[in-house]
């Protein structure tokens, strides 16, 4: 199970990741994508479905990634905000999903400032409770192991290396597009991302 896990974060960080993200920008709805807009422009539920099922659970692993305390929650409000603001939208399928995790990136910094400005209130007792394990418990297990994996190898990283990397591997970002998404320049992009791998590989061939 180690060897499994170092192999899987090896090729995160020596050049798996670009191919995850190569796989990632490929296209999910296809050649329907502009009916399928275009329906949902004009409010048809079967479209808003498809959009949601299509692109709700990169982002969902996205935000999971980010440590979001409730990312169900918030990729609601994620396509909630896609949802108003779909006339602002011009672009095929990999432009879609590229402008998603741009409000994704958005959503969780204003989910950030917005918990710090709050005083803490404890989860009650039956809200844990109903959120008992649900479907297949050994399958949900290992995604949960892996996605635990994946969370220690992201947080070695600082802020900034966090954001660029799960923009680049989860959203299938550009450098261009996580510049836009971050406010910086490409080249300051790239030397997060070269200081992010750095710092990765060290963190995998220690372990």
């Amino acid at each position: 199970m180690v060897n499994d896990r170092n192999a899987k974060g090896t090729a995160l960080a020596t050049g798996g990741g670009r191919a995850a993200r190569l796989a990632l920008r490929q296209p999910m709805v296809g050649e329907r994508f502009e009916s399928v807009l275009g329906a949902a422009r004009t409010g048809a539920e079967w479209a808003w479905t498809d959009l949601y099922q299509s692109f709700a659970p990169a982002v969902l692993g996205y935000l999971r990634a980010q440590r979001a305390p409730e990312p169900e929650d918030l990729t609601a409000e994620v396509f909630l905000q896609v949802v108003r603001s779909l006339g602002q939208f011009d672009g095929n399928e990999s432009d879609f999903r590229s402008w998603i995790f741009v409000i994704a990136h958005r959503k969780i910094i204003d989910d950030s400032r917005a918990r710090k400005r709050r005083p803490f209130e404890p989860v009650p007792t039956e809200t844990i409770e109903s959120r008992s394990a649900t479907g297949n418990v050994e399958d949900e297990a290992l995604d949960q192991l892996s996605d635990l994996y994946f969370r220690r190898l992201m947080v070695e990283l600082t802020d900034n290396q966090r954001d660029v990397m799960l923009l680049r591997i989860l959203g299938g970002l550009t450098v261009a597009e996580v510049a836009a998404a971050m406010g910086k320049r490409p080249g300051a992009v790239e030397a997060l991302q070269r200081r992010a791998v750095a710092q990765l590989r060290k963190r995998i061939h220690n372990a």
